[in-house]
């Protein structure tokens, strides 16, 4: 794909309830992308199961090619019925891309589907069709960059009923304020951070249903190539230098000694900031060509933590620690807003500041942080790899 699907979720449980009746099911495979959300009926333990069946058959049956006839009919036939309502019910939305950008949803009960092109609404052209009884709303469409895809299930729109919102956040009411966020925010964990949030503060913190929003955001890819530590061979200092400057990416230098490397090969000047210090960060610095320049492990170090803090938030309003002017928060601010694959070049020199030279280097601590980094930069769902030189 010439682009990236940017996918994120995010739910809150029905006040009391331990489990969500809500359950996300996403599959990528070599030529597709299946994501399905389901809603079982009731809440707690058995809306649980229902929805859990139903989205792992779902995407799994639509991974292996089913028929949407097949799926549904093994859905229904699968599901177990509620002993009080003696109904086997689960609504769901199911969608597929394929590597052309080929576009294929199924929906059955949840809220329409929210899709936005440029800005405004994108409308489909939606086919009824009967299976077992049950009315499935079919649709296809091109995938573009920019396009914004959410699906909802029905607690965002009870949300604020007999409390801040006489009749809830009707639908209408949420395709205005989800098109409007889909301008503003670059990722879907962000756009589905905000939204499940304004649904939490409807609720009153106390959600009278499970609530779940799946945001896709279609995007450029956006490269960033970060260099950090001497290679081992000081002859492959010129070459990966090169490899980093021809990339089409943004270029990031981590650590002091990696940053005197570039700026040799370059023939380019350093220039230390001394403003953006602070007492746990040393100052970032500057140098033509190259997007951010830090200091090497206790930057790393600090990111990570930023990493680790900004992944564990369940609703994400503004991340304010992103915005300090140090190296770490801006770091951390690229790794997080301004890409979707980051490749790491790490060099394997040992530098006896971070290391007994009796340890092996498997131990040390810059390897250690970079491996940190690349997990939970997989996480928050970007595409990394690493090269040791």
């Amino acid at each position: 794909m010439k682009y990236f699907i940017d996918i994120f979720h995010n739910s809150i449980n029905k006040f009391g309830e331990q489990l969500c009746g809500d359950k996300i099911e996403i599959i990528r495979t070599d030529d597709s992308i299946i994501a399905v959300l389901s809603d079982g009926l009731g809440s707690g333990v058995k809306a649980n199961i229902l929805a859990t069946l139903t989205a792992k058959i779902a995407a799994t049956m639509l991974k292996e090619g089913a028929s949407i006839k097949d799926t549904v009919d093994t859905i229904m036939n699968t599901l177990p019925e509620c002993h009080v309502r003696k109904l086997a019910y689960s609504t769901f939305t199911m969608i597929k891309i394929d590597s052309s950008g080929e576009v294929y949803i199924a929906e059955y009960d949840n809220p329409p589907i929210f899709i936005y092109r440029n800005g405004e609404d994108l409308p489909l052209n939606k086919r009824k069709i009967v299976i077992n009884d049950k009315i499935i709303l079919e649709s296809n469409f091109k995938l573009m960059v920019g396009d914004n895809i959410a699906i909802c299930s029905d607690g965002a729109v009870h949300a604020g009923v007999g409390a801040f919102l006489n009749l809830g956040w009707q639908w209408e009411n949420i395709n205005d304020y989800l098109r409007d966020l889909s301008k503003v925010e670059n990722t879907s964990r962000n756009i589905s951070g905000n939204f499940i949030g304004v649904c939490n503060n409807l609720y009153g913190n106390h959600p009278g249903d499970d609530t779940t929003i799946l945001n896709i955001k279609v995007r450029e890819i956006e490269n960033i190539d970060l260099f950090t530590g001497p290679p081992e061979d000081k002859d492959m200092d010129t070459w990966v230098i090169n490899k980093i400057i021809k990339n089409n990416s943004k270029k990031v230098i981590c650590g002091g000694t990696t940053a005197n490397i570039a700026a040799r090969e370059l023939d380019r000047e350093i220039y230390v900031d001394i403003d953006t210090m602070t007492k746990d960060i040393p100052p970032m610095a500057y140098m033509d060509g190259i997007d951010l320049v830090t200091e090497g492990v206790l930057t790393l170090k600090q990111t990570l933590e930023l990493l680790k803090k900004y992944s564990k938030e369940d609703f994400i309003t503004k991340a304010t620690y992103l915005e300090d002017n140090n190296g770490a928060s801006k770091l951390a601010s690229y790794l997080i807003n301004e890409c979707t694959h980051v490749h790491f070049w790490v060099g394997k020199a040992v530098n006896p500041a971070h290391q007994n030279p009796n340890f092996p280097t498997s131990l040390n601590i810059k390897l250690k942080i970079v491996s940190e980094l690349a997990s939970e930069l997989e996480n928050i769902g970007k595409e990394v790899s690493i090269t040791y030189v």
